[in-house]
């Protein structure tokens, strides 16, 4: 493993038994890697790791849509959180659908020369502030559960990654680098363009319901209602007052990035758990040594604070679902209006 893990120290998969070696085989299968440090690192909350593998490949891989502008949104979603981790991975995942001259114009910070990736990238960046991506998606409708079960997977995988991990996608950030991130990609080439069966993943879920309507159907619906459950358990490790105090800063958050100074976070030394929940979800990039040491209590294990963390990440993915669930529902309604005679 060549990724420093921050924070927490994460079992190995090869010890895995159970649950977490099914999905961990479905990893190495569908994603072509076998211990991605994104999905190692919620090994150590083994209750968080299938459902956030589950919406990312039903979804990203398996979801309708085209792969490669499914990568160019989660690539979107990923400069939108300023996590750099994922933007290199992405930027090698396009290599590894063929699109070269793409991952490398995406690399040098250019826009797409096609108008629909350009559209894709454009809107995907938006998402990050609830209801700022425009109306009008641009895919088809069709296509929907696969874009934006992927937004949601990378808004919360980014944070996720941006918390716990560090920037380096390999060794000395070998992957930026043109030569070695091509490379990579092609490694990876075989599993990105080989086709996957929606569906696969939900047994690794139990009964997770049937998920929001614009999943319409699919199984990127209960991947993501599966998700929302185990993320929400977090809450738990709250007290009511944190609650209080990190739903009512979220809810007049603007989802844009915080400033520097003054710090707008909850004092470490007087409210340490609000203070990961909300760095968690609005700028998981400053997450500290000293942040986690100020939460640290005997009881409070690596289970404990991926759990922590993936809930106020999760509830930033919330806020953009519900942009989502507002902004389909005003559209069906909108078609329903105009198709009377």
């Amino acid at each position: 493993m060549t990724t420093t893990f921050r924070h927490t120290s994460p079992p190995s998969p090869k010890t895995a038994t159970g649950t977490v070696a099914e999905v961990f085989a479905q990893i190495a299968s569908d994603f072509g890697m076998a211990e991605p440090p994104t999905f190692v690192v919620l090994a150590s909350a083994p209750e968080l790791l299938a459902p956030a593998w589950a919406l990312m490949r039903e979804s990203l891989i398996a979801g309708p849509g085209d792969r490669t502008g499914k990568e160019v949104a989660a690539l979107g979603v990923s400069l939108a959180n300023k996590c750099p981790f994922c933007v290199d991975a992405h930027t090698v995942l396009l290599h590894a659908t063929g699109d070269h001259a793409l991952a490398e114009r995406l690399a040098r910070g250019e826009r797409p020369q096609s108008e629909g990736h350009a559209r894709v990238l454009e809107w995907a960046e938006h998402t990050r502030v609830p209801g700022a991506a425009k109306s009008s998606y641009p895919f088809p409708r069709a296509e929907a559960p696969g874009y934006l079960g992927t937004v949601l997977a990378f808004h919360f995988i980014n944070r996720i990654v941006s918390a716990l991990l560090t920037e380096k996608l390999m060794p000395c950030n070998a992957q930026r680098l043109r030569p070695v991130r091509s490379l990579a990609g092609r490694s990876l080439s075989r599993a990105v363009r080989r086709p996957s069966a929606p569906g696969t993943s939900l047994p690794l879920l139990g009964d997770a319901g049937p998920g929001p309507a614009w999943a319409a159907g699919t199984p990127v619906g209960p991947a993501y209602a599966a998700l929302r459950a185990a993320a929400t358990a977090g809450a738990g490790l709250l007290d009511a007052e944190d609650l209080a105090l990190v739903r009512k800063t979220l809810g007049d958050w603007d989802g844009t990035h915080p400033p520097l100074t003054p710090d707008p976070f909850p004092k470490r030394a007087e409210r340490p758990g609000a203070r990961l929940a909300l760095l968690a979800a609005m700028a998981p990039y400053r997450v500290t040594e000293e942040d986690v040491a100020a939460w640290g209590r005997p009881e409070h294990t690596d289970q404990s604070l991926v759990h922590l963390v993936a809930y106020g990440a999760f509830l930033a993915v919330d806020r953009v679902e519900g942009a989502f669930s507002g902004a389909l529902s005003a559209q069906i309604a909108q078609e329903a209006a105009e198709s009377r005679p």
